[in-house]
């Protein structure tokens, strides 16, 4: 039986993180805000739990609320293995060794642990579905934190790599920028 949606957010409610701000929103607010954002790309249930879940370890941006790793089989018999590894990648990874790599084509690609530098070897598949939440989490938060410049480049290539809705969407949140902001 596959989890309800209800379900992911009251386990998110029940860690006690649901109030704690996040870029002008609450920490709720913004993973329900990539949850929906991803959906509407036409993704996959595994991925649009992995964008429910994509900070809940803490990330290289934001440590206001970070669930402990002896708690990381809880979360995986909720959201499913899959779903969990990309959150957990999205979580620790060193954002430049992501970067670095958006431009290859073929993988395998190697992620570097932005705690403890392991090399986290991942295929091209879960490569690509790392970029696709974190790049759609990114573009939910920008016109808030207003920090348009932030990773452009890399931003741009993961949009471009990813195509379709991933793209119109970088397009049409980019095309929000206030003038003069760059």
């Amino acid at each position: 039986m596959a989890v309800k949606f209800k379900e992911l957010t009251d386990y998110i409610i029940s860690l006690g993180a649901a109030d704690i701000g996040h870029t002008d929103k609450t920490y709720l607010a913004h993973a329900i805000g990539v949850y929906n954002d991803i959906k509407a790309w036409g993704v996959s249930e595994d991925l649009r739990h992995a964008a429910l879940f994509h900070s809940i370890y803490g990330t290289q941006g934001f440590q206001s609320f970070t669930l402990p790793l002896a708690r990381q089989s809880e979360l995986r018999g909720l959201i499913g293995d899959h779903a969990e590894k990309i959150a957990f990648l999205n979580c620790f990874m060193d954002r430049a060794s992501l970067d670095a790599q958006v431009m290859q084509a073929e993988g395998p690609y190697t992620i570097v642990h932005r705690v403890t530098g392991e090399e986290m070897v991942i295929s091209k598949q879960e490569y690509e579905d790392l970029i696709c939440v974190h790049l759609c989490d990114w573009l939910e938060q920008v016109p808030r934190a207003q920090k348009w410049e932030y990773r452009r480049t890399a931003y741009r290539q993961m949009a471009e790599r990813l195509g379709g809705a991933a793209l119109e969407s970088y397009d049409r949140v980019f095309a929000g920028e206030p003038m003069g902001a760059s």
